[in-house]
């Protein structure tokens, strides 16, 4: 039997976030571990009449390729991968960690290695997206893993994951409306302002972002979702940054993270742990030293920091930004293989937009 509040989700997946119509081609990526719910999109999206090809994975094969791949076996990427990047109308991804720390000792050199062979599926994929070619939607299946990560037992992180997602409301779709609007007005305010500048401990940086599209992220691509984001001008971001929680990419943790900008590129980097892979990263290719997402976490349904990203980056009163690679849509420019987002808590923190104060303690004060 399936669990009521999975056949709720998948419902919400599928129609909601995906817009599932006959005929649509629906790749289904699932990791092992979250085959309940993976039945049940499955199972909602065949009544929805997709056409839908499903391919499972799990962690220990990417952790074997970086651990035992040589360099050509790491950088391979298949035909029918390319394939895939043009083919499929819609995508869901299903992830459910197993193990958030297999790849802690990964070699940095061939995680970067990995994410610059990787970059044209991406790219060619968020071209798409931006073109309105295809849709896509991640979602986290509860594991034991990600409630250790979160220091919660499953079931609290299970009922953490359904509040956030809202499945705790009789009408969740409604929810997500009404969360909608309230993003579109922070984006249409500040899609008619330039300048950002951020203040909080041990940050002061600022940005310009004028012509460039704010995007309201109200559970269409990311489920649980809740934020703004946009794309720096890209040598524009000029100030300090630092980063109130661990930065977690690619399996790996990097505790203090502080970056200092000038002219849009990063010139200082410091770390109280993992700073070899940071530096590692930052010098995966020309791009990955730009940033190439700027945002602001809405979602005050996620108060808890879990160590996945799927959530953290949307704690309603932080803000984050991610070095590398821009989402087409916002009128970004920047390229990397590398996309990394990390949070800042702006609780304690103010935002001015051109030189007027917008957001104050953790909300935004719309004039």
């Amino acid at each position: 039997m399936i669990d009521p509040r999975l056949e709720k989700l998948a419902s919400i997946l599928v129609h909601y976030s995906l817009g599932v119509q006959p005929d649509d081609r629906l790749r289904m990526i699932s990791w092992i571990g979250a085959e309940p719910l993976t039945l049940a999109v499955y199972r909602e999206a065949m009544r929805a009449g997709a056409l839908i090809t499903v391919q499972l994975r799990w962690n220990e094969l990417i952790e074997s390729l970086l651990r035992e791949g040589s360099d050509a076996q790491v950088s391979y990427i298949s035909d029918l991968d390319r394939l895939s990047a043009e083919y499929f109308d819609k995508a869901v991804f299903i992830g459910a960690e197993q193990n958030s720390k297999a790849l802690t000792t990964a070699d940095p050199r061939k995680s970067a290695l990995r994410a610059a062979a990787t970059r044209p599926i991406s790219q060619r994929l968020d071209e798409r997206e931006a073109a309105g070619e295809y849709t896509w939607c991640y979602t986290a299946f509860p594991t034991q893993s990600s409630a250790q990560d979160a220091f919660l037992s499953l079931e609290e992180y299970e009922q953490f994951y359904l509040s956030a997602c809202k499945i705790h409301l009789d009408d969740p779709v409604a929810g997500w409306r009404e969360q909608s609007v309230r993003q579109q007005r922070i984006a249409d305010f500040l899609m008619a302002h330039d300048h950002i500048r951020i203040v909080a401990p041990g940050t002061d940086i600022s940005y310009r972002c004028g012509g460039r599209k704010w995007i309201n992220a109200d559970g269409r691509v990311n489920f649980p979702d809740g934020e703004v984001f946009s794309a720096p001008i890209e040598d524009s971001v000029n100030g300090v940054v630092t980063y109130s929680f661990p930065a977690i990419y690619m399996g790996r943790e990097v505790e203090q993270v502080r970056l200092t900008f000038r002219d849009g590129e990063v010139v200082e980097a410091e770390a109280g742990r993992g700073r070899d892979f940071l530096d590692s990263m930052l010098a995966a290719d020309d791009g990955a030293k730009r940033l190439g997402e700027v945002a602001f976490g809405t979602n005050y349904d996620i108060t808890h920091f879990t160590k996945n990203i799927l959530f953290d980056e949307k704690i309603g009163g932080t803000m984050h930004m991610a070095i590398g690679s821009t989402y087409k849509a916002t009128g970004g420019l920047n390229e990397s293989g590398v996309h990394w987002d990390m949070i800042c808590d702006l609780r304690q923190g103010e935002v001015y937009a051109d030189g007027v104060l917008c957001y104050k303690d953790g909300h935004f004060v719309l004039p």
